[in-house]
């Protein structure tokens, strides 16, 4: 009877070993977060992460932070990469290509752990293809306001709220890319948002330091994107954040081109939208936000997407700081600016 028990303890500890051996442990170098340790290791974070945090809890720093020089457990063995295929932005779980480096981060990703579960709550937005494209980034962080003793940038803003919108439209059933990509960052819920310049384009190319550069980089990549959708319904949707005096507060300004019905039609559509919740958050305060032509802004100029460049707000004055450093106020944003392109589609 020992001798059995024993050769069932036996048994069960090579069971276990042999099931642990599935499992890789790699070490983290300094600046990787869980998704770039995944992507190094030919795993694909957005079906992945969820496995990874559980595998390695009580291991990660706050906010799932790595910790440089630690061990830490990959979620099952070494997948074998799959030739590239063009696969569209807002697929949930894309497939792993063998140089990950030209691959677009996956939007659940983009999205952070926090909110990298999206739930389609209706199908208002079917057959509607959305490129949402925010302001600078990489080695240009825009315009820059002083909140107490912080800097706040205009790309992180834009940013922020380019991910909500961009999410809020994939609840709709849209097709939304995200034309700027941050690996690391997600939706924040911090008052001051962390500036940083490794913001990629679309797919995942090196943002320029030269200005036009820049805006040709990701005009090309809506362009190209344009082309490979048939649908008769697309948008470009540009965000940014304006740096007038400190001592001038703003509204939210729509921008389109003058030959383009379209988008003049969707920023009004817009620009309803905010009017009217305005007057029912603020009901004491005038919206003064106003639609107007600016066919010098090159990206509404060369879109072939009817275009809406949106002006945020002022980062440098008091008062509009607070629509970007309050998360809700971010939020609400980005819900407005969904809820007009939802009536634009609609009327079309």
């Amino acid at each position: 009877m020992r001798t059995v028990s024993l050769f069932l303890t036996l048994l069960l500890a090579a069971v276990l070993a042999f099931g642990q051996s599935g499992y890789r442990k790699v070490v983290a170098r300094r600046g990787d977060n869980v998704v770039t340790l995944l992507r190094r290791n030919r795993l694909d974070p957005s079906s992945n992460l969820r496995a990874f945090l559980s595998l390695n809890r009580g291991k990660l720093g706050r906010k799932n932070t790595l910790v440089a020089g630690r061990k830490y457990t990959l979620p099952r063995p070494l997948l074998r990469p799959v030739a590239k295929r063009n696969v569209p932005a807002s697929t949930v779980v894309p497939k792993l290509a063998a140089k990950p480096s030209k691959l677009s981060i996956p939007l659940p990703v983009l999205f952070g752990p926090a909110y990298s579960q999206v739930s389609v709550r209706d199908q208002q937005l079917r057959g509607a293809v959305l490129y949402v494209s925010t302001g600078h980034g990489g080695p240009d962080p825009g315009a820059i306001g002083k909140y107490g003793g912080n800097s706040l940038a205009e790309d992180e803003y834009a940013y922020d709220v380019g991910l909500r919108l961009v999410r809020a439209l994939l609840e709709h059933g849209a097709t939304a890319y995200m034309i700027i990509q941050d690996p690391n960052d997600g939706i924040r819920d911090q008052a001051v948002l962390k500036m940083d310049n490794d913001e990629v384009t679309y797919p995942h190319q090196v943002t320029p330091i030269n200005q036009l550069a820049r805006l040709r980089l990701r005009i090309n990549a809506v362009n190209k994107l344009k082309a490979a959708h048939k649908n008769s319904y697309q948008r470009f949707i540009g965000l940014h954040v304006d740096s007038r005096s400190s001592g001038q507060n703003i509204d939210v300004f729509f921008y389109h081109n003058s030959a383009s019905a379209a988008g003049k039609r969707l920023a009004e559509r817009i620009h309803k939208t905010f009017t009217a919740r305005y007057k029912r958050a603020q009901p004491n305060r005038p919206y003064s936000g106003t639609v107007s032509t600016r066919n010098s802004l090159y990206v509404v100029r060369n879109s072939h997407a009817p275009a809406v460049f949106l002006e945020l707000g002022n980062i440098r004055n008091t008062k509009d700081q607070r629509r970007f450093v309050v998360p809700d106020n971010r939020q609400a944003m980005a819900n407005w600016i969904c809820e007009g392109i939802i009536a634009d589609y609609r009327s079309r």
